[in-house]
């Protein structure tokens, strides 16, 4: 594989993973040429990247427990039924599928860089929870080879959260899902460790604000009711798909995200054609994207691979997000191959 030019933006997953960082609201928009997929948020306005905190707010999650006295903070909605999804009979049929050889995945994604050209990124998630990337096979490779592992504790929590709902316990798996770059939203706390955490999450990124010389906006009330499980909605597709763009040919990976992703009330299911092929089309509205936009997720309706992830601009937003897609292709590898660059 040839190399591409260098781009000034890094590849959306780099995005990804600093969005899941702590987040907070925002004045300005984040610039056009960085966002291609709709982001997590922390408070309605759009969020600069360069605004993430370095740490999450590491408070215990306390949800369906036997015994004892569970807090009465917010709680996460039980997930609705999801027995009929075509989602959980696809991951149904993929956890049921031959394992496949190699003991990595591959993922190769495309995007638009700024100057219009395209740009390809690649991500190896081993079994054994590492991750390389490189901009080109031979950075891939060179990466591996030097066991440059990337992964970090986010990718850690995604991937085990997708597991978990893989091997059956979804409840747990997706407040696992939710919470993995913090709790800032306090589930699970009583009301005052609640309130903490957020006025914590707050506090964090002010003084993230002020060492970057921007405004900081006033105390914003810790949300509630709709505006929280809209929040919840976020978090919940954020970390999910993020799983599924770098693990997604890892099978207990991919079965675990489309069985989260059908406990969102809010998202949509469709069916199309992508080049002959039956697809699935996930849909995610603006209610769960902060409002700017919505997103359209396609995979293989046979198993479950990502093909295209879209952002559309949200009608009516005062700040709409631009049309932005990702292409991918997802593969099986092994790890020796990749260091050797026979890929």
């Amino acid at each position: 594989m040839k190399n591409l030019r260098e781009v000034p933006a890094p590849g959306p997953e780099a995005y990804d993973r600093a969005r899941t960082a702590l987040h907070t609201a925002m004045a300005e928009p984040e610039p056009a040429t960085t966002v291609v997929r709709p982001k997590r948020w922390f408070s309605w306005p759009k969020v600069s990247v360069a605004a993430v905190g370095a740490a999450a707010v590491a408070t215990a999650v306390v949800m369906g427990t036997t015994g004892g006295t569970v807090p009465t903070g917010p709680a996460i909605e039980a997930a609705p039924p999801v027995v009929e999804s075509p989602l959980v009979k696809l991951a149904s049929e993929i956890k049921a599928a031959a394992a496949l050889t190699g003991d990595s995945s591959l993922i190769i994604g495309t995007k638009t860089a700024p100057d219009g050209s395209p740009y390809v990124y690649y991500t190896v998630y081993t079994d054994k929870g590492q991750v390389f990337k490189g901009d080109s096979a031979k950075t891939l490779g060179a990466s591996a080879a030097k066991n440059e592992d990337q992964a970090r504790p986010f990718d850690a929590k995604v991937m085990a959260a997708a597991r978990q709902a893989a091997n059956g316990d979804v409840e747990k798996a997706r407040v696992a899902m939710v919470t993995a770059a913090g709790n800032a939203l306090g589930l699970g706390l009583s009301p005052a460790e609640a309130d903490k955490a957020w006025a914590d999450a707050q506090a964090e990124v002010d003084e993230t604000f002020r060492k970057a010389g921007k405004e900081v906006l006033p105390p914003r009330p810790r949300p509630t009711g709709k505006d929280l499980e809209n929040r919840i909605g976020n978090h919940l597709w954020s970390n999910a798909t993020y799983a599924l763009f770098v693990g997604a040919a890892n099978a207990e990976i991919r079965a675990g995200v489309l069985k989260l992703l059908a406990t969102i009330k809010e998202a949509t299911v469709g069916e199309t054609d992508v080049d002959g092929q039956r697809a699935l089309t996930i849909g995610a509205s603006p209610d769960i994207l902060g409002g700017h936009a919505s997103a359209k997720l396609t995979i293989n309706a046979d198993n479950g691979l990502p093909i295209r992830d879209e952002t559309f601009p949200a009608e009516n937003s005062p700040s709409p997000s631009k049309y932005a897609v990702v292409t991918y292709k997802s593969s099986r590898v092994n790890l020796a191959d990749v260091a050797a660059g026979k890929i």
